[in-house]
């Protein structure tokens, strides 16, 4: 859904062209991880907040809400601040040589320390969320490399990319995680993925290529209309 909040949005305020093309490109894409999302039976799971104990004591109103529901409506509500946010950045910054790289992550870090820290012993002493520091070693690398890995060197990619692209072109590519970690799951765990498994990665992949293709033929056409403008200047 970010695809579709993304491109809408971003329609809304002059950053993306709406067109066939990526109207297509989205929906294709969105296709495609629906069926990777039924082929892994991720809405026939049990009720969460039934076989959680924390959940299931915060009254009946919330138990009786069934978790697929509350699970689609945060997703929805991520989605959409998602779109707005990849636009706004887009929007205020332009690109990537109007924006200084540390300085901007050295504030998304301090935000976080000032902003967000502060509640972790709070939510500990409530009991929402335990805090705990790692037990071992082991524990403490991998949380250290999916630090710089998972979150630092892909976010900053991430902007990169969105500031020399486009907002929707980064949305779907970010969805390219789906056939990458399937065949991370067939060369080191032999897994052999189903039909509508590997129909839904290929729809994905499709659904990127088709806007990104897009996107480099818009690229062309203001590179032409610029040079064009120029000579006609001069």
């Amino acid at each position: 859904m970010s695809g579709l909040f993304t491109l809408g949005i971003g329609a809304i305020f002059k950053v993306e062209k709406m067109n066939l093309i990526k109207i297509l490109a989205v929906f294709v894409s969105l296709i495609g991880v629906s069926l990777v999302s039924y082929s892994d039976h991720l809405s026939g799971g049990d009720d969460i907040i039934d076989k959680d104990p924390l959940l299931a004591d915060q009254g009946h109103y919330l138990s009786s809400i069934p978790a697929p529901l509350i699970g689609d409506f945060l997703a929805l509500l991520g989605a959409i601040f998602y779109g707005c946010y990849t636009t706004l950045l887009k929007l205020r910054i332009g690109s990537e040589d109007r924006i200084d790289m540390s300085l901007f992550f050295g504030f998304v870090g301090a935000f976080n320390v000032l902003l967000l820290w502060p509640m972790i012993p709070i939510l500990n002493y409530i009991g929402l969320e335990t805090f705990q520091l790692p037990m071992n070693a082991t524990l403490w690398v991998i949380i250290l490399l999916n630090a710089f890995i998972g979150t630092f060197l892909s976010d900053y990619l991430w902007l990169l990319s969105m500031l020399m692209t486009s907002p929707l072109v980064v949305t779907l590519g970010i969805s390219l995680t789906i056939p990458l970690a399937l065949i991370g799951d067939i060369v080191f765990k032999g897994f052999m993925p189903g039909v509508k498994y590997t129909i839904g990665a290929l729809l994905v992949v499709a659904g990127f290529l088709a806007v990104n293709t897009d996107a480099m033929q818009e690229a062309k056409e203001k590179t032409q209309d610029e040079l064009l403008r120029v000579s006609e200047e001069v």
